[in-house]
Parts: C-alpha cells; structure tokens; sequence
C-alpha cells in the first residue's frame, strides 16, 4: 500500500515500519515503543502504565456538547489510576486546557504529537543527537538520545503565529517535558499533555480532543499515529513518521497548508479537500 502525504488514507506502513523498532524494559517511557499483547491496567493498580499500542481503527466522533456513548474498555486516568468508563458519559466539567489567552482568541488550536512527529529518541547513544536528555528509570538514570526531525524550528515557529499550538503526547511526563523545554525554545507550546491526559482504549493511548474545552471544528490534531485520534480523524492531519531520514520536508510542506487553513471559519472543508484529492 502507497503512502499519500498528509491524509488519503491511514495506511499501515507506519505502524508496519515501527513494528520493526526493537523494544526496551523502558518502553513505557515513550508512546513510540509498543507492546503488542497488552491489558488494560486493573482499576485497582498503580503500577506503570501500559506501552502505546497503535492500531488502525475509527470511531464516530461525537458532539462536544451532546451525551456521547462510550464504547466498551476505554479508561481515564486519574493520576495513575485508570477508571474504567461505561453506559455514557457528559464532557467534562474541567477540561484538559485553560482558557484561551487575549493573545489566542480566534485562533484555532492545533494539538502537535511530539514522538516520530517532531522528533525520534532512543536510550542507544546516537552520535549526531541534538539533545541528550537524562532520565530516572527506578532509580537509575539513563540517557535518552533525541534527534529533531527537519525544519522542526521553522514548523513550530510558524505554527506559534498562526494558533494556539498544545502539545499531547502519549509519553511520559518525565521524559516528554524536558524534551520539549529544549525543542520549544520560543515559547509556541501554550500547554502540554502527557500520557495521563489520554484515555485508554482497545489497547491504544486515544487523545480525545472533546476534552480539550475548544470548539471541535476550530481543532486540528498533527499525528504520526491513527490510533491517537481514532475518535476524530476528521480534524486529523497524519504526518509520515520520522526516525532518522534528514531529507525529510514533510514539516516544511505542511506551512503553506497551514498558512491557508488559519484563515478559514472550520477546520474541516479544507482537511476534507486535502484528504480527498
């Protein structure tokens, strides 16, 4: 199956490329190491979280102001507890983000992945890393090696102008945060979500955009990964995902569509027009 920039379709590759990334006793740092036959965690434990596993799949997306069924195994994590949902269930009183800024309001929110989107780490020592970011792993600190993909700087610059840019990634807190204090260096992050922000469903860490507190059709989410945004893939832009391939401009490209899509009233005419040409 062929890869079409940007939309097209979800195909497999991806998932079929990281399948081929070997796996780690510290793969429950990053949302980019999987293990394929995990449960959902007992209600009761609060040991370390599950891996991301990434599936194909897609869900109805509910309205953000309507009572919206909830399908069988999801889990939202309180703290790292995970309390398993069922029958249905009202947005949330207290939404994943503040409220906009002066400074952003009529901006639309662009949710951005961090992990084979902006950048690709390893715990192996990678000679051209442009940050190596200690981390503690049970007691013991060890070194993560992350690489920038191309032209991150010059996306995340652009994209800090045009919206209100939140980062949401399935990692860790311990290791995504740092990360980002040395990606984002001006500032364009106006939040950070980390894996406790996600709802655990069928296996994979969903980032359910209904829970942000925006207008869902001002909400676009910037993924290598289906399985994040399963329950609304029609605000979604996939992106290829990145390991080590320093000709890649896939970040460079997305400007200019994302340049014409601030100016729009809705995100989905332009995103429906994308995918479907």
């Amino acid at each position: 199956m062929s890869y079409t920039p940007y939309c097209g379709y979800v195909s497999q590759c991806n998932i079929s490329l990281k399948k081929q990334r070997s796996r780690s006793i510290f793969s429950t740092l990053f949302c980019c190491f999987r293990d394929y036959n995990v449960e959902p965690p007992s209600t009761n434990s609060t040991s370390a979280l599950p891996p991301l596993v990434e599936e194909n799949g897609g869900l109805q997306k509910g309205d953000q102001m309507q009572v919206m069924p909830i399908p069988s195994g999801i889990y939202y994590f309180h703290g790292t507890e995970a309390v398993q949902q069922s029958f249905h269930y009202k947005p949330p009183a207290k939404y994943l983000l503040p409220e906009l800024t002066a400074s952003d309001y009529g901006k639309k929110c662009v949710v951005i992945d961090l992990d084979e989107t902006l950048v690709h780490s390893s715990f192996k020592p990678i000679s051209n890393a442009d940050f190596i970011v200690p981390v503690e792993i049970d007691g013991t600190i060890h070194q993560v090696y992350v690489l920038k993909r191309p032209h991150v700087d010059e996306f995340l610059q652009r994209m800090g102008e045009l919206f209100e840019c939140v980062l949401f990634t399935a990692s860790l807190a311990k290791y995504a945060d740092p990360v980002a204090d040395l990606l984002d260096r001006w500032g364009v992050f106006r939040a950070r979500l980390f894996r406790e922000s996600c709802v655990f469903h069928r296996g994979n860490y969903v980032k359910d955009l209904s829970r942000l507190g925006r207008e869902l059709s001002k909400v676009i989410i910037v993924d290598n990964s289906p399985a994040s945004y399963i329950f609304h893939p029609e605000n979604a832009v996939p992106v290829q995902s990145w390991f080590d391939d320093m000709t890649d401009t896939e970040l460079l490209d997305l400007i200019p569509f994302f340049e014409g899509l601030s100016k729009e009233e809705e995100v989905y005419s332009m995103l429906h027009k994308l995918c479907n040409r």
